[in-house]
């Protein structure tokens, strides 16, 4: 049941961040940095460090392509990567560090940078953007992790217990 819930809030956070979201920001904020609310991916990042790496690489290419199809991208592809892969690797920390708020905040923040950084490589890589790297990390890449790691703590407990409960419902499969 809780599997299920899991769709129902990334598909929900999936129509939020194109419609309502953008509209919450301060436009004072914008006008000297972009920040983009990713809140799909701090789903998909927590899905990496409390469920398991592939589950997280499932759910971050399945919403990143409807990303990419749906918002942001000028090609197919890179929100839909980039997300996968950050989950992904936010998962190879699962159940191998000790799981507590300040390593959950840490590999989110991480996995927020390596994101926007991913996402920056791919489009200056095929030319979509020309801004300068110093540019794009002080004034998109850096106020917009820290506005998803934001998020990430007000979601934390929820979306722990969340997680708790799944673990509950089905036996952990041994690796």
């Amino acid at each position: 049941m809780a599997r299920k819930w899991l769709w129902v809030i990334l598909t929900a956070l999936l129509i939020l961040e194109g419609t309502l979201f953008q509209w919450l920001i301060p436009g004072v904020w914008q006008s000297r940095v972009f920040v983009a609310p990713h809140f799909m991916l701090v789903i998909v990042l927590y899905i990496g460090l409390y469920v398991n790496r592939h589950t997280a690489l499932w759910y971050g290419l399945i919403f990143g392509f409807l990303q990419d199809l749906l918002y942001y991208s000028p090609m197919l592809g890179p929100i839909s990567f980039a997300m996968g892969l950050t989950g992904y690797l936010a998962g190879l920390t699962h159940r191998r560090l000790y799981s507590n708020i300040i390593v959950s905040m840490l590999v989110i923040a991480l996995g927020n940078l390596f994101y926007e950084a991913i996402v920056y490589g791919l489009y200056r890589l095929f030319q979509t953007t020309h801004l300068d790297l110093q540019w794009a990390f002080f004034h998109q890449m850096l106020p917009s992790t820290l506005f998803n790691l934001l998020f990430a703590l007000i979601v934390y407990v929820p979306v722990r217990k969340l997680f708790e409960s799944m673990h509950r419902e089905s036996p952990a499969p041994e690796e």
